[in-house]
């Protein structure tokens, strides 16, 4: 088999889905019983385990660690530590204790590690992409941004190609009827820039809302926007 830059992506896809290469079970049948196992053995764990549960190491809301300490904690100790898999899209901390009994039996303690995970899908609202025309109005008074920082953190110039995993994140890039021309433009552009890589994308232009009840208006059940983000996250 040749280098991976030679390959399709057909073939770069089934390279890197493993849940294709298990002899015991289909795909789909394979990764849900991986999951109903690691979730059966991380309770049973933590049912006889002496627990640290969800101590913060980090700001965000996923780090926190779970730390199932030996049968005699007393002393010093190895320790284990456990960052689950998941493509950076699923499983976590909760689901990742299964692997303690055996080892804090042995005076090993074991540390799972939760950390944030990648979003199934993005909602885009009204937004500025390339930065650059920022630079030359009153708003870059307060922020002093130079060109190479305007550069650097426009999501326009930082488009990459699509990962097979990235299948699963779709983003929605919406912009209000009575934006400007240039949020207009900016919107219709960035979301050609997605598609153009790979990316699940589509452009939803809201007629009827200006810059602020485009966002105002999320609070209405029966808007189409929020319509719309509940089916996203529905069929994440």
């Amino acid at each position: 088999m040749g280098r991976w830059q030679d390959m399709s992506g057909e073939e770069l896809e089934e390279q890197y889905s493993p849940s294709r290469w298990s002899p015991r079970l289909d795909r789909d049948a394979v990764v849900e019983a991986h999951v109903e196992a690691v979730t059966a053995g991380t309770q049973m764990a933590r049912a006889a385990t002496q627990t640290l549960l969800h101590v913060p190491y980090g700001d965000g809301d996923g780090e926190k660690l779970d730390v199932y300490l030996p049968t005699d904690p007393s002393g010093t100790f190895p320790v284990l530590i456990y960052i689950h898999g998941g493509y950076w899209q699923c499983l976590s901390k909760d689901v990742s204790g299964f692997a303690a009994p055996a080892l804090v039996s042995q005076g090993i303690a074991v540390v799972a590690v939760g950390y944030n995970i990648a979003p199934k899908g993005a909602v885009l609202v009204s937004g500025v992409y390339d930065l650059e025309p920022i630079l030359h109005i009153y708003v870059n008074d307060a922020l002093n941004m130079s060109r190479e920082v305007a550069q650097r953190n426009s999501p326009m110039l930082c488009v990459t190609g699509a990962v097979p995993a990235a299948g699963a994140c779709e983003v929605l890039v919406a912009v209000a009827q009575h934006d400007s021309p240039e949020f207009r433009r900016q919107s219709r552009e960035y979301c050609q820039a997605l598609r153009s890589a790979g990316w699940t994308v589509s452009l939803l232009d809201l007629a009827g809302v200006d810059h602020f009840d485009i966002i105002e208006r999320l609070s209405q059940d029966s808007y189409i926007l929020t319509e719309v983000i509940l089916n996203m996250i529905s069929r994440a």
